[in-house]
């Protein structure tokens, strides 16, 4: 592609993934989104939960002052606590629900563009049915809660339904889009997120998957994962760099993903669309964050180039 990726994407970094000691809405945050701040490459950055108030205002000085647009992954708030927006007992999704309506106050504060969640766990086939007819009510309550405050829309997230990864409800694109259709039918700004990272659990290829997403796609995410190699320590959903040589995403995929993007209308040179790099050092590997992205960048560069 001879036109700068600019023109047809956002190009975001996903904070608290590259930074993961950040998860928990604790740790280094401002200094490690200083870097990313400091680095032109990116025009969005998605951020999560920030305990500390003072901590949460300097961080909205310092990405006001960068420039960066700000997504809000609501996902490790829920992860991190085993919070479930499909659980069966009503208590527990109560709390699920509480959570995600505290991260949409969090996000508004911080002038996020969108707020993404994701499924809680898959019951099984038996209790599937029942279990997405809760999830369609939690997030129709969430729609609803961030309307009341303003435009910002909830996205949910595409996962894994596999044992060794995020093993959630949502799951297959097919059935997300039947998630989509219920949630819009009150909540027209709900939209879908498909990850590049996640295709391969799923048994899923980019044009598969991103033509059954089109008309609810509004944010996506590339990364790689490991799922032949049960004992390498980024088994399973965990984002680990691209082109590793266990993983299944490379530069080779990635061109088969932006292509299929293309062909959607996803990216449609008009108005840069949200693309953001879910990459993780691996601890075990001696990984830093700094040659991971620097890994991720050179990758979408590359892929860029063959388009």
């Amino acid at each position: 592609m001879n036109e700068s990726m600019y023109k047809y994407m956002d190009v975001g970094l996903i904070h608290f993934m590259a930074y993961p000691q950040t998860i928990k809405g604790e740790g280094p945050i401002l200094e490690t989104l200083a870097e990313i701040a400091a680095d032109d490459y990116f025009t969005l950055v998605e951020i999560t939960w920030i305990k500390d108030d003072d901590t949460r205002r300097k961080a909205k000085a310092l990405l006001d002052q960068a420039g960066l647009k700000i997504a809000f992954g609501a996902q490790p708030t829920l992860l991190t606590q085993k919070l479930n927006l499909n659980a069966e007992d009503p208590a527990e999704r109560q709390q699920a629900i509480d959570q995600i309506k505290s991260s949409i106050d969090e996000a508004y504060f911080m002038g996020a563009r969108g707020l993404a969640v994701l499924a809680g766990k898959d019951p099984g086939p038996d209790g599937r049915t029942a279990g997405k007819k809760l999830l369609i009510d939690s997030l129709k309550q969430l729609c609803n809660y961030s309307a009341g405050k303003g435009r910002m829309p909830v996205v949910l997230e595409t996962f894994d339904r596999v044992p060794y990864g995020k093993n959630t409800i949502i799951g297959p694109t097919v059935e997300a889009v039947e998630v989509a259709e219920a949630v819009k039918s009150e909540c027209p700004s709900f939209g879908l997120m498909v990850d590049l990272s996640h295709l391969p659990l799923l048994g899923e290829s980019a044009k598969q998957c991103l033509t059954l997403a089109k008309p609810h796609l509004v944010h996506a995410h590339i990364g790689n994962c490991v799922m032949r190699d049960s004992s390498h320590p980024a088994y399973g959903d965990e984002h680990p760099r691209f082109g590793i040589a266990e993983g299944e995403n490379g530069v080779d995929e990635l061109v088969e993903f932006l292509r299929a993007l293309l062909d959607i209308g996803y990216l449609d040179g008009k108005t840069p669309s949200p693309v953001s790099f879910e990459v993780k050092p691996i601890a075990a590997h001696e990984e830093t964050t700094a040659v991971v992205v620097a890994n991720a960048k050179r990758t979408l560069n590359q892929a860029w180039a063959r388009i």
